[in-house]
């Protein structure tokens, strides 16, 4: 009976909390994309739900007009999340480093991001908070990294300083302790 509720007791504290799993009825409007154009840049992502049911952010990154990023951002109004520490991200990329970024308030300029680097093969990705800086137009800032609160949305962005295509498939997003 102990060793039953010792096994209980492990789960629920284990227990992630989902954030976007994608699957075939995944609505491509859930997301939204914010390119370098909004500073005279000519980068293009795009973002569309593969048959699969996963979403494919792509696009082709250009350098003209001092410009060099793309990203794609879903607004999560996440207030019940107590002791969850890290992000876990299921993705396939293309060998390319993306950044993961949150804000904990939409209308912030700046956000938190950790950057991480894709194999072009799946895989799993723990990101935990204290790993990710508050950053603004590519610097970090002098404040302490991601505090886990409030949580308004999340994004993915690639900014590699070089022009190139990209593509960065991903399935889910969640929560852990």
């Amino acid at each position: 009976m102990k060793y039953l509720a010792f096994l209980t007791v492990i789960l629920l504290t284990q227990t992630p909390m989902t954030l976007y799993n994608f699957n075939t009825d995944s609505k491509q409007t859930d997301w939204y994309i914010l390119d370098d154009v909004v500073m005279g840049g000519k980068s293009n992502g795009t973002f569309s739900i593969n048959e699969a049911g996963n979403g494919i952010f792509k696009g082709e990154i250009s350098l003209e007009n001092n410009g060099g990023f793309s990203s794609v951002r879903h607004d999560c109004n996440v207030k019940n999340h107590e002791g969850f520490t890290r992000f876990r991200i299921r993705i396939k990329g293309d060998g390319n480093p993306y950044q993961f970024r949150v804000k904990s308030n939409k209308n912030n300029r700046y956000s938190y991001a950790a950057t991480f680097q894709t194999s072009g093969d799946w895989e799993t990705i723990d990101i935990a908070f204290t790993n990710m800086p508050a950053v603004f137009r590519g610097r970090n800032l002098d404040m302490p990294n991601f505090p886990g609160k409030n949580m308004e949305e999340i994004g993915f962005l690639i900014g590699t300083k070089k022009p190139q295509k990209f593509q960065l498939e991903i399935e889910s997003i969640v929560l852990v302790k």
